[in-house]
């Protein structure tokens, strides 16, 4: 067994896909009215539908989970967010770990938690 892709809830699947897009370059791969297949295995699921599923409300900002991207040039990448998202929701600013590693913590536009790290 394989883990195959990792689905994420979102309200605008149209504007979460640009956003996935703009920040991660993650491609579209497959869209099937209300469920879209980004490059990477990011399964982006519109709300309505996820709530019909399971029957219960979704919860944003639950900090339950991330999402985790490394990124080598940190500092490009957190003035492409900064131009691009200005508003974000940041958990945390740019922080350097006791192990050296740097990182990023903000919401995408649903509440997904997302980190975005230098490599180990």
């Amino acid at each position: 067994m394989k883990l195959k892709n990792v689905l994420i809830v979102v309200k605008d699947i149209e504007k979460s896909k640009q956003f996935y897009h703009d920040l991660f370059g993650l491609d579209l791969i497959l869209d099937n009215d209300g469920n879209m297949i980004l490059t990477e295995g990011l399964v982006l699921q519109d709300e309505k539908i996820w709530r019909k599923f399971l029957g219960k409300d979704i919860i944003p900002e639950n900090n339950s989970f991330e999402l985790y991207f490394e990124e080598q040039d940190i500092d490009a990448f957190i003035k492409k967010l900064e131009q691009s998202y200005p508003s974000i929701q940041y958990v945390n600013k740019l922080m350097t770990h006791s192990w050296g590693q740097k990182v990023i913590r903000f919401y995408d536009p649903d509440g997904n938690l997302i980190e975005v790290g230098t490599p180990m």
